[in-house]
């Protein structure tokens, strides 16, 4: 596991990043939101990990692939 405080500049303000915006479209507090990501293991397993590949990305893409990530992972947002 990666683990925030073991990545990158770049990936801690592109997790950051997206929280943000997943905090907006599922119109939930940002620590909710980081919550449901480091529990079901989103944030380090995938968004961190997956970072060269994710940062090329588009912002409403990738909402959306994490929406259905996290759905798929049981949580309704």
């Amino acid at each position: 596991m990666y683990g925030m405080t073991q990545c990158t500049s770049d990936e801690k303000d592109f997790g950051v990043f997206l929280i943000h915006r997943l905090a907006e479209r599922w119109n939930k507090p940002v620590p909710e939101i980081y919550s449901i990501l480091n529990d079901t293991d989103i944030l380090d397993g995938y968004v961190i990990k997956c970072y060269d590949a994710l940062h090329t990305l588009g912002a409403e893409y990738l909402v959306e692939d994490l929406t259905e990530f996290t759905r798929e992972k049981g949580i309704a947002v």
